[in-house]
């Protein structure tokens, strides 16, 4: 928790009570189901949170914003991202109900009011749409281009600032050329690290693939 203040001081007292309760929340449900990989939740806070929070680093969403998750997993970044902009809602999706069901349990545990959670896959979303996707590490940017175009609304805000995003944001790691290359998109790209001064985030990127002009 003290990781997370050092670069955020402006959390509410309940967003500081939320974030504080999350990680014996999930030691308690990976000890039942396994969530997260269990050698990471002595760094939950880093690996998990503050990797998530890249996205609020870098970007605004405002209230009303419809948010879309794809393949949430176990929360990440969703929750913490909700925790982060309360007045914005958050859509988790995921094709494994069991961690779908860890989620909904952790968002009633601390409160959080503007989460949905539902059992399937992006491509299988229809009539409805989002101002933006957010992954992290799930699938190839090709395919998480694909899968989320079709589900981000066209309609652009009339407070049209570059901060705040209509597209897809995901978090990858690694060398990405060939990735990149392959999906013949031009993403914006952060090096997570300039974000946040800390060895793991080291090769670590925030990508951005806006939708206007595409």
């Amino acid at each position: 928790m003290e990781l997370l203040l050092k670069y955020f001081d402006e959390f509410t007292e309940v967003q500081s009570c939320q974030f504080a309760a999350l990680q014996d929340l999930y030691t308690d449900w990976n000890s039942k189901i396994n969530v997260i990989s269990r050698k990471d939740i002595y760094n939950f806070y880093e690996h998990h949170v503050l990797h998530s929070l890249a996205i609020a680093a870098r970007y605004e969403f405002l209230p009303g914003m419809e948010i879309l998750d794809l393949g949430c997993g176990g929360g990440f970044p969703g929750i913490p991202l909700a925790i982060f902009f309360p007045k914005t809602q958050f859509y988790l999706v995921d094709c494994i109900q069991k961690k779908l069901r860890v989620v909904a349990e952790i968002a009633r545990n601390i409160g959080l009011k503007n989460i949905i959670t539902q059992h399937t896959r992006a491509e299988d979303i229809k009539n409805r749409k989002f101002d933006t996707v957010i992954s992290r590490a799930v699938a190839p940017l090709e395919d998480l281009w694909k899968w989320s175009r079709p589900i981000l609304k066209k309609n652009i805000r009339s407070d049209d600032r570059e901060e705040i995003p209509n597209g897809l944001i995901c978090l990858k790691g690694g060398d990405l050329t060939t990735e990149i290359y392959k999906s013949g998109l031009k993403p914006y790209i952060w090096e997570i690290i300039k974000l946040f001064n800390e060895k793991y985030f080291s090769q670590k990127y925030l990508l951005y693939v806006p939708l206007k002009g595409k």
